[in-house]
């Protein structure tokens, strides 16, 4: 394959070069582009190479009127608009795609070129994971090289040539691009997140559809990272605080909507005890307002230009989306008491069942309070003995318990006697309220992996998990996992949750397991460098750099003035260089200089612009009966200008540093008669 590929015109290679460069910075986007726009893509550029291998001449204009109106038409039935980031990212890739179908000059080339750059940094609004980053690195390099490369017109240069150009190029933009990184203002994200899409799997949301759902997937995606300041709770201890769902229509859980007036309501009435955890978080963006922290958090999180308030559910609550990495601190305590702790009228939000659904699951709870074991029985009681059918009852966990009918407690309490932890928390949660002791749902994460390469603990979004609340007299709202009866497994420390893994992944976990542990957290170590370092760099870091530096209070005018002076600085260096490699000599006129120097210094009478092959008749004339002795001078002086009139070839940076070396290695005499 790769005899063929030098076989062909120059032409039809720097195009399939550029025709790879292109289909790799696509191939990113493959996930987030419509499918028709995926395969008309992959089609055009298909048949562009299919062109170029074969000499043949390209589609005509009319051709490429049709395929844009029809790429038009399309990416508006798609997105309903032809604005905005997700129609206008379809567009830019049909653009590219078809830019390629009618490139027959260099202006077209660079056309393409500024596209693909462009379409290259449209793979950063959707992702700016390490693993993008460091794709869109490779596709930086190959668009330079094929930029280059159409500035070297004469000959067939090699791509190697043009990929080291390119590279350097890459390496004297690096210090810029870092002080630009470091220094320039940050401002908000001119694009929004991707639509939530998570239905189906693991993750939250705002609400809890029950049995609609037949099989859960994992999602393996980090939902947040936490550094704790000190030894980090236990295990059981980590339950990170969502959205709290209080009213049920029979499918349906969502936040509380009260009957009551606000003063009717309850408050939080938090009182924490025992000693508090302090931590860093690392939140990814997921375009919901919820600042997930331990249960319980008193006390704000410190997050920097976000305003957030505590719901009287304890959720804490941003003034915006989290559409960005977001980090914070936050002070929690795993040993609380909240809400009444008497009987209040608010209380009775929590009790409320919709009519007529899950009667079996009524009279169990009936049947359940009339047993004379439990005759007197106090809420914790009562709910020890639903933990306690859970746990002898011959139910399980599942991510495939398959869809629900309508009484979904029902058929999780009687006949399937399966579920995900959204299944068994709220028939739980239906349960203790049909024996009249009011309960809720949480939903949020629990438990999480430490990184032994940095010390950082990884919540997944298959951590994601559910499970009640109910209220006890002179206690307050209670935590109850009825999962943990199910498979405590799934909430303590020996076997959670893992999504599948990938075919490399299998294989290495299989040869060596300890390998492909270390391997993953390794990984995991980077990414969370990246995030930290890189993506969390935010205006705040940037007037802490300044305050480093010297200035008091820093501000942006502070920093724009920096960046001017340093933008100054550089430019007067650069034009420093641009003068001084203006008075440069080209490397074969300094070699001949030295040569001549040195040939003057011995006697030779020599004019400042004598070629070396007149310099090589006068040392023969001069030399007499000394020729034997200066004769490799001479063969020295007419093999420089042999090579330096020769054709460009790889071996003309060769040839001429050969010379260099012989230059210092030959006999220069001291005196010519």
């Amino acid at each position: 394959m790769f005899k063929a590929l030098k076989t062909l015109p120059r032409e039809a290679r720097d195009t399939l070069f550029l025709l790879a460069v292109i289909a790799w910075i696509i191939a990113p986007q493959v996930g987030n582009l419509p499918v028709w726009c995926s395969a008309m893509a992959a089609t055009i550029l298909l048949w562009r190479a299919y062109l170029a291998v074969r000499s043949l001449t390209l589609p005509s204009r009319w051709w490429l009127l049709g395929l844009l109106l029809v790429a038009t038409a399309a990416t508006y039935a798609t997105h309903r608009t032809l604005m905005g980031r997700d129609p206008g990212v379809t567009y830019v890739v049909v653009l590219l795609s078809l830019k390629t179908l009618e490139m027959r000059t260099r202006r077209d080339a660079f056309v393409i070129f500024f596209l693909g750059f462009f379409t290259l940094l449209a793979n950063f609004f959707f992702s700016q994971s390490l693993l993008t980053a460091m794709a869109m690195l490779v596709g930086l390099l190959g668009l330079l090289t094929a930029l280059v490369n159409s500035h070297m017109p004469v000959g067939r240069p090699p791509l190697l040539q043009a990929a080291k150009t390119a590279g350097w190029m890459a390496l004297l933009g690096a210090p810029i691009m870092a002080v630009l990184f470091v220094l320039f203002p940050r401002v908000a994200p001119l694009w929004g997140m991707p639509g939530d899409a998570i239905a189906g799997r693991s993750g939250l949301s705002a609400t809890m559809q029950v049995g609609t759902i037949a099989s859960l997937a994992l999602d393996d995606s980090v939902a947040m990272r936490i550094r704790f300041d000190g030894t980090a709770p236990r295990m059981n201890d980590m339950y990170f605080r969502g959205p709290v769902l209080s009213t049920f229509n029979g499918r349906d859980w969502v936040p509380l909507q009260s009957a009551f007036p606000l003063w009717n309501q309850l408050g939080a009435d938090l009182q924490p005890q025992g000693d508090p955890v302090t931590y860093q978080v690392t939140l990814e963006a997921n375009s919901r307002p919820w600042i997930l922290v331990l249960d319980a958090t008193p006390q704000k999180p410190a997050l920097a230009d976000r305003r957030v308030t505590m719901t009287p559910d304890l959720q804490w609550i941003s003034d915006r989306p989290v559409t960005d990495l977001t980090r914070y601190t936050a002070t929690s305590y795993t040993d609380f008491r909240y809400g009444p702790l008497r009987s209040v009228t608010g209380l009775k939000d929590y009790l409320a069942l919709p009519p007529d659904y899950n009667p079996r699951t009524q009279q169990l709870a009936n049947t359940i309070r009339s047993d004379p074991a439990n005759a007197g029985a106090d809420t914790p009681a009562l709910v020890e003995a639903v933990m306690e059918r859970l746990r002898t009852g011959g139910y399980t966990y599942t991510l495939e318990p398959g869809v629900f009918g309508t009484h979904t407690a029902d058929e999780f309490w009687f006949d399937r006697k399966m579920g995900f932890c959204e299944h068994i928390a709220s028939s739980f949660v239906v349960l203790m309220r049909g024996m009249g002791i009011p309960a809720r749902i949480v939903t949020g994460y629990q438990g999480g992996t430490v990184n032994g390469v940095d010390g950082y603990w990884t919540v997944r979004q298959s951590d994601a998990h559910a499970w009640a609340e109910v209220w006890v007299a002179n206690q307050g709202w209670v935590r109850v996992d009825p999962t943990s009866a199910v498979a405590p497994g799934r909430t303590g420390s020996i076997a959670r949750l893992e999504a599948p893994r990938g075919v490399i992944a299998t294989a290495l976990s299989r040869v060596s397991p300890q390998f492909s542990i270390n391997l993953r957290a390794l990984w995991d170590a980077a990414n969370n460098g990246w995030n930290q370092w890189v993506l969390n760099y935010t205006q705040s870091k940037q007037l802490n750099l300044l305050r480093d530096l010297g200035f008091e209070s820093p501000s942006w005018e502070d920093l724009s003035y920096l960046l001017i002076g340093l933008v100054v600085a550089a430019s007067l260096v650069g034009a420093a260089w641009t003068l001084w490699e203006r008075h440069r000599q080209d490397p074969w006129l300094r070699l001949l200089h030295g040569a001549a120097l040195r040939l003057r210094r011995a006697g030779l009478e020599l004019s400042d612009n004598t070629p070396p092959r007149q310099m090589a008749s006068l040392l023969h004339q001069r030399s007499k009966g000394q020729s034997t002795q200066l004769q490799p001078i001479g063969d020295w002086l007419l093999r420089m200008e042999a090579w330096r009139y020769a054709p460009h070839s790889d071996a003309h940076a060769r040839r001429l540093g050969t010379l260099q070396r012989e230059f210092r290695q030959l006999p220069w005499p001291q005196r010519i008669p």
